[in-house]
């Protein structure tokens, strides 16, 4: 879509949090793959949360960068 000439993108802080939510995507595919142990406050987290992790961070990337894709 054409603004005034130039090509409309995407606004700064929606690019910032596609590549937030993608990186943490990453880490947590990466945790999934290696086992890397995280101990928050002496309580171990299982390595499954990061599945929920890297669905909920991944989808909400997703969904921003399609969101804006189609403006």
């Amino acid at each position: 879509m054409r603004e005034r000439g130039r090509v409309r993108g995407m606004k700064p802080f929606t690019k910032i949090a596609i590549v937030v939510f993608s990186l943490v995507a990453v880490l947590h595919l990466l945790r999934l793959i290696f086992g890397w142990e995280v101990i928050v406050v002496g309580f171990t987290v299982p390595v499954w949360f990061s599945a929920i992790g890297f669905i909920i961070a991944a989808g909400l990337a997703f969904l921003l960068w399609r969101e804006n894709r189609g403006k």
